[in-house]
């Protein structure tokens, strides 16, 4: 044996002696099925490794791949794959509770499985609908399970111009007017998602319910938390938001256009 292994394993057992000279350590050795005075590295390595031999059942197989796949949960970034591999966990770990008659720890697992079931479904769907709008499909139907319903009566300011934006608003019924361009906003269109793309999110417009309207309503919070879920719903807001852009920079240009005629037809 080399020296250098000879000095550790002299340095190791030196201090299991003075370990083991403590009542209290000593009684813990008992119990380990070790010898207070005769403890050494290689004892409690040998004594571990008939403990871990002793152990070995199918129910304990089970359970450690189960922990293996819990482990792998946290070093998952997205949600799907984490889903997918505590349902997996869950699974053995629901079998482990049944071979091994443990009935909490099996009806824990098996309570978890169906959960975890129904929020993958529900991101596989999100994906899919993430995906579609990538390519091109620019229905919101797919976001109203995450909104929250509002309704607004005729006369009420939903928001002012430079107001704090926390949330983005999709109408369902009723009328709105951006004050500012005097433009009308009917059901099943956005109102607010520019807000969450300015620097100090704030209200680009004001707007005025003028006729009694339900809206459905998202907060940026949640529109963060999809995003970070699903990378390609930022692909799909950016191209919402773009479209957004370009028409109001098609109402602008044809607003001076007008201008510049009424000018022209003044002058003539």
């Amino acid at each position: 044996m080399p020296s250098g292994s000879a000095d550790i394993s002299s340095i190791l057992d030196r201090i299991l002696d003075a370990a083991t000279d403590n009542l209290r350590i000593a009684k813990i050795l008992v119990q380990m099925g070790l010898d207070p005075n005769n403890v050494t590295y290689d004892a409690i390595f040998n004594r571990m490794l008939e403990i871990f031999v002793q152990n070995i059942t199918l129910a304990n197989l089970f359970a450690a791949v189960g922990a293996g796949f819990f482990v792998a949960t946290l070093l998952m970034r997205t949600m799907v794959p984490l889903r997918v591999a505590n349902m997996v966990g869950c699974a053995f770990f629901a079998v482990f509770g049944a071979l091994s008659a443990n009935v909490s720890t099996f009806l824990l697992y098996l309570l978890l499985l169906p959960i975890n079931a129904l929020r993958l479904r529900q991101m596989l769907k999100l994906v899919k609908k993430a995906r579609h709008a990538a390519e091109g499909d620019m229905s919101i139907e797919w976001l109203k399970p995450f909104m929250t319903e509002r309704k607004y009566r005729s006369g009420d300011t939903l928001f002012k111009l430079g107001d704090p934006a926390k949330e983005m608003l999709l109408t369902v019924t009723g009328k709105f007017l951006v004050k500012e361009i005097n433009v009308e906003i009917g059901p099943g269109a956005l109102m607010g998602e520019l807000g969450f793309l300015t620097p100090d999110n704030r209200r680009t417009g004001t707007i005025e319910c003028i006729e009694d309207g339900q809206v459905l309503t998202i907060t940026y919070d949640r529109l963060l938390e999809i995003y970070f879920q699903d990378p390609q719903f930022g692909y799909y807001f950016l191209v919402l938001t773009s479209q957004r852009l370009l028409q109001n920079i098609d109402r602008l240009q044809k607003q001076l256009a007008n201008e510049r005629a009424a000018t022209t037809n003044r002058i003539a």
